[in-house]
């Protein structure tokens, strides 16, 4: 297809899926020939190409494609550009700089592709855009506050990783996994809204009780995020200042780490809200595809990742803290639950 041809296109992406029954799309291949099909027509050229030319050509060419092939498309070329960055700056977080804003981006392009095609507004794509958005804004001051997106801003674990394994090797874990892994795994977590895209009907789009629950789900999960994020971020904050006036500290000032409020009764009570919100953006799939559908790789794979950086920051933690190994012995993980930590004052048991 070529840009002139853009003229005589009148069908859009829905056009397409519905001369293909319904139980047929919800398979991955499915979705792969899509993407094959896309690729080999340099289908994603010609909307970048028509982007450049008109919005009326854009509009054209967006309606058209295949919105999950144009996102990994887009995924390739976002991952040449953190990898190249990250390798000239020496700094391997680029993609944590992104963590926050693309998936904001993925899901209001799955709600824009479905405007086009349906004519209306599909509420379930609104709302889940409206409360990915919202997570993404709080997670995104949260991440500047602490000063991640300075120049030279860096997760503290990938210089560590580097001086443990070298600098080959780190060279080879970002060219396979800290840039294109993660840059893939964010669109697979915002990848269950475009289930609502690919099993389109002509009736009537709705919310359906699967979507509410969601959205509950996704609000009591996001309290527990930034209550926990604030708990950490107040102690970190109290903490340097203490160490930086050089005054005597007690309690978690003088261990360094934080065992109270929502942290008494979890490690990384953050750490387990972020992977429950994802696990209630799943569900947003289900009103359209059933309880199991593939996009459940995306919150699963989070899950994963979840459990490696979690093992190798809390062993920089134990090595670091001395009484952090008894913390991990009386409180758990992720999950809430009773704890054999004692109650005290903690982080604000400190001297003046």
């Amino acid at each position: 297809m070529t840009l002139a041809d853009l003229k005589n296109i009148s069908s859009g992406f829905y056009d397409l899926l519905v001369q293909t029954p319904l139980v047929d799309r919800l398979h991955w291949h499915y979705t792969w020939n899509l993407f094959a099909s896309h690729f080999a027509n340099n289908d994603g050229l010609l909307c970048l190409h028509a982007w450049v030319s008109s919005c009326d050509a854009f509009k054209l060419a967006y309606r058209h494609n295949d919105p999950f092939s144009e996102a990994l498309l887009f995924v390739g070329a976002i991952t040449v550009i953190h990898y190249l960055v990250s390798v000239v700056t020496n700094n391997y977080s680029q993609v944590d700089k992104a963590w926050s804003i693309l998936p904001m981006v993925y899901a209001w392009h799955f709600f824009y592709n479905d405007y086009l095609n349906r004519g209306t507004i599909h509420p379930r794509l609104l709302l889940a855009a409206l409360l990915i958005t919202l997570w993404g804004f709080r997670l995104t001051w949260n991440f500047a506050r602490k000063g991640g997106y300075e120049w030279k801003g860096q997760d503290y674990r990938y210089p560590y990783i580097k001086q443990k394994i070298g600098p080959v090797a780190m060279g080879l874990l970002n060219l396979t996994v800290i840039a294109p892994f993660q840059d893939t795994l964010l669109l697979l977590m915002v990848s269950p809204l475009y289930m609502t895209n690919l099993t389109f009907t002509t009736d009537e789009a709705s919310l359906h009780r699967t979507d509410l629950l969601a959205a509950a789900l996704f609000f009591s999960f996001l309290v527990i995020e930034m209550t926990a994020d604030e708990q950490q971020y107040r102690f970190q904050t109290e903490k340097h200042v203490l160490i930086k006036l050089q005054h005597q500290r007690s309690g978690d000032y003088q261990r360094g780490f934080l065992t109270s409020g929502l942290f008494r009764v979890s490690r990384h009570a953050n750490f387990f809200a972020e992977m429950c919100i994802w696990w209630s953006i799943y569900l947003f799939s289900v009103g359209s595809a059933g309880w199991l559908n593939w996009t459940i790789i995306g919150p699963f794979t989070l899950t994963l990742l979840f459990q490696g950086s979690t093992w190798l920051t809390e062993l920089i933690s134990s090595e670091k803290y001395p009484d952090y190994k008894k913390y991990q012995q009386s409180v758990n993980r992720f999950i809430p639950w009773y704890s054999t930590w004692p109650v005290q004052d903690g982080a604000h048991d400190k001297d003046d």
